[in-house]
C-alpha cells in the first residue's frame, strides 16, 4: 500500500488495518509489526509519526467506531419524553446492544495489563460521562421522583465506574455464573442507592455479553 500524502487517509488506512488485525487476532496477539506488514508501502517511522504506540491506536479505533455515541447520548439526555430512570435504562439497554462495542470489547486489551488504557478510561468517566450525560439525568430524576437519592454526582461516579470497570470482562476476567452474580448484587446496591435500574431483559443481555466474553477468552488460551 502506497502511503498516502494526506495525512488524514494515511491515519483512516491504519486505523482499518489495525481494526482489522484486532477483530482477527485480539489486541494482545497484534503488534505494530502486523499492522505495518498489513500496510504494505507505509514505514514505522510513518505510524509513528502519528501514532506513538498501539495503544494509542487502539483509543483511536474505539474513538472512531464509538463517534456517534455522543449524540445518541445527547439525544437521550435532552429527551423531554423520559423521567430520569427511564432515560437510564435507555442509555443501558442501548450500550448493552451496541454491536460495534461489545465486538470490540470481546477482542480487547485486558486493561489491568494496559494500565494507561485503563487511566484513559476511567478519566473519560469522570471528565465527561459523568458531569455532560449521567449526573444531569440524575438530577432529572431528583426532581420527577423516579429516582431517590442526595448524593447526585457520587451515585452517578458508582454507576458509570462500576459498569465500566467492575462489570468490564476487559478488566476483571470470571467466569459468566460470577460475572451475573456480581451484576445481581450491583442491582441491590443501585436499589439501596434508590435506583431501581436493572430488570430481567438488562440481565439477559448482560449473562449474553458475559458468555461471548468467557468464549473469546477461551479461544486466546
Amino acid at each position: 500500500m502506497a502511503r498516502n500524502k494526506y495525512p488524514e487517509e494515511t491515519i483512516n488506512q491504519i486505523l482499518t488495518v489495525a481494526l482489522n488485525l484486532f477483530m482477527q487476532k485480539g489486541y494482545e496477539q497484534t503488534s505494530i509489526q502486523d499492522i505495518i506488514n498489513e500496510l504494505g508501502g507505509l514505514t514505522k517511522g510513518a505510524i509513528y509519526h502519528h501514532f506513538k504506540s498501539k495503544e494509542e491506536i487502539w483509543q483511536a479505533v474505539i474513538d472512531h467506531a464509538f463517534k456517534g455515541v455522543d449524540e445518541m447520548l445527547s439525544g437521550i439526555r435532552d429527551d423531554k419524553e423520559l423521567n430520569g430512570l427511564e432515560k437510564l435504562r435507555k442509555i443501558s439497554q442501548a450500550s448493552l446492544d451496541n454491536a460495534a462495542r461489545n465486538e470490540l470489547a470481546s477482542v480487547g486489551p485486558n486493561l489491568l495489563r494496559n494500565p494507561k488504557l485503563l487511566a484513559a478510561q476511567i478519566e473519560n468517566i469522570l471528565d465527561k460521562a459523568v458531569p455532560v450525560y449521567i449526573q444531569p439525568i440524575i438530577e432529572q430524576g431528583m426532581r420527577d421522583g423516579s429516582i431517590r437519592t442526595e448524593y447526585p454526582r457520587e451515585l452517578s461516579e458508582v454507576l458509570v465506574i462500576l459498569t465500566n470497570i467492575w462489570l468490564n470482562p476487559e478488566v476483571i476476567e470470571a467466569s459468566p455464573e460470577m460475572m451475573l452474580h456480581k451484576v445481581r448484587f450491583f442491582d441491590e446496591i443501585l436499589k439501596g442507592l434508590g435506583l431501581d435500574l436493572f430488570d430481567e431483559q438488562m440481565y439477559q443481555r448482560y449473562e449474553e455479553l458475559f458468555r461471548v466474553s468467557a468464549r473469546e477468552v477461551s479461544k486466546e488460551n
